[in-house]
């Protein structure tokens, strides 16, 4: 029998993965040859979706990006066996692109049916739940603390800390609760995540739950992403069944269940405590702190929030030892972190990596530059409240510290990058204005400052009082970033001004003169 592959992850299908498929099993079907068609995960070289891959004795050779035009021809090569085509990229795994990345927590990406439980224990899925439950709850907290896993959602903050903060707080009832309110521009790898790998982000709220004493999990997700909903639901029906969700998790006596909540769109829900607003069937808006989530969340009860990549990289941490993900990284930032790396980019796609690779490997050697084929100009690294690095500032490693120092942030991983078309006065713009129409509406300098810096960015382009109006826009971001509540308005002000001390020359174009 011969196993073919085409990705059923959303993007890939956004660009005909389904209808690729199709042809490749009615092709199957009237040659009468017998195919094992596998709809897997994305591999994440998302420039070459759709990708087909065809196990061969060699190994998984692959084609790609594949249409449905292209299949004829295909057919002719013997794809099938692995025939050359000018599609063919070879073996998936040594392609340069995949073979120098550090797979840890999207280790399983794209090697299978998400959905198939048997092929998850068959590559170590389990251990870390199984492990968890043998050592107990003390010594499973101390392994996530001891790895120096830190917050992928943004924040940075340790994880072990918060799951010893729940752990500890005297309450019968507590929570997990997994943000998957993945609303950044250019972020993709929660729904990358939860659509090819679901059981990894169960098995990983599982031990939370079991660590800290939860009995209920809920994993929040963007209603943008009905994909990502049907699979998380699927997956954790599949779990339930065979015992390790439910009254009696792996037959350990300890009960842990989890829930799908669909979001109601908004951006600010990205925040924790807005999140928890919105669970609780309220509007979204965020909490002031303290008392924090850790010991008065959802309902008034402890809960563990955590986003969806820190989740992930748990059950790993629990099955190797915290001292396997502990080696990987620099300084403070341990592990991994998985890029997403987009916009105007030749080859977009998730790439993980150690920290301390820096941001000019990332564009040039993993995105291969513009697709434009013009001059890289800009690089947002954070999502849209993320710093812009010029060109000539890309030789930054990309950890939490060395990006802090530099002015920006990591974030959640998310890497737009700008050609020398960029108008980065306009980008500073929509910052504001980003800002002004995703607002929760809570707090003055953010509901009020986004609407005036816009106001105050288009005197400055019109040329009016531009001196100033620059003045007051640094006033203004100076209000917003001491005075918000929550990141919303706090980070706005960090494009805008590295915009302005990066690309000056686009705030200064001389006014337009009307004859």
């Amino acid at each position: 029998m011969i196993t073919i592959y085409v990705p059923r992850d959303s993007a890939a299908r956004s660009v005909g993965a389904d209808d690729v498929a199709h042809a490749i099993a009615q092709w199957a079907l009237d040659a009468q040859i017998d195919i094992d068609l596998v709809r897997n995960g994305s591999r994440g070289a998302l420039w070459l979706e759709p990708l087909v891959e065809v196990v061969t004795p060699a190994g998984r050779v692959g084609y790609g990006p594949v249409t449905v035009a292209d299949v004829p021809s295909l057919i002719e090569a013997d794809f099938a066996g692995g025939g050359e085509h000018r599609l063919c990229v070879g073996i998936v795994d040594e392609l340069p692109w995949l073979a120098s990345q550090q797979r840890v927590t999207f280790a399983r990406m794209g090697l299978g049916d998400p959905l198939d439980l048997e092929t998850y224990r068959a590559s170590g899925g389990l251990r870390g739940l199984s492990r968890a439950l043998n050592v107990g709850p003390e010594e499973s907290a101390a392994e996530v603390l001891a790895s120096g896993l830190r917050g992928r959602g943004g924040a940075g903050f340790p994880a072990g800390i918060k799951w010893r903060t729940v752990l500890e707080a005297v309450d019968p009832v507590k929570y997990v609760v997994v943000n998957a309110d993945e609303g950044d521009s250019g972020t993709f790898a929660d729904r990358m995540l939860m659509e090819g790998d679901p059981f990894t982000l169960i098995e990983g709220m599982a031990i939370a739950g079991v660590t800290v004493g939860a009995t209920q999990g809920v994993v929040y997700i963007r209603s943008e992403y009905p994909d990502a909903i049907a699979t998380m639901r699927t997956a954790i029906d599949i779990a339930r069944l065979d015992g390790w969700l439910g009254d009696d998790v792996l037959g350990s006596g300890r009960a842990f269940d989890i829930r799908v909540v669909e979001g109601a769109g908004s951006y600010v829900c990205g925040e924790e405590t807005a999140m928890l607003e919105s669970l609780e069937g309220k509007r979204g808006m965020v909490r002031a702190k303290p008392p924090i989530p850790a010991l008065v969340g959802l309902f008034g009860r402890p809960t563990l929030v955590q986003n969806v990549l820190t989740m992930a990289a748990v059950p790993g941490i629990l099955a190797d030892g915290s001292g396997t993900y502990q080696a990987l990284g620099v300084d403070r930032s341990r592990g991994t972190q998985i890029f997403q790396l987009a916009g105007n980019v030749a080859r977009g796609g998730i790439i993980e990596r150690a920290f301390g690779l820096t941001l000019r490997e990332l564009v040039e050697e993993y995105g291969s530059g513009c697709r434009s084929g013009r001059p890289v100009r800009a690089v947002q690294v954070g999502g849209p409240l993320g710093a812009y690095f010029p060109a000539t500032a890309l030789d930054v490693s990309l950890d939490y510290e060395s990006l802090l120092e530099a002015g920006g942030m990591l974030g959640h991983g998310g890497v737009v990058v700008f050609d020398d078309t960029v108008d980065m006065a306009a980008q500073a713009r929509f910052a504001m204005a980003f800002c002004a129409a995703e607002s929760c509406g809570k707090c003055t300098p953010c509901r009020i400052g986004s609407v005036r810096g816009v106001e105050v960015i288009d005197r400055i382009v019109a040329g009016v009082d531009r001196e100033d109006n620059l003045v007051l826009l640094d006033d203004l971001c100076e209000t917003m970033t001491d005075g918000s509540l929550c990141a919303m308005g706090g980070l706005t002000p960090l494009p805008v001004r590295s915009a302005l001390d990066n690309f000056a020359e686009d705030f200064n174009r001389p006014a337009e003169v009307t004859p």
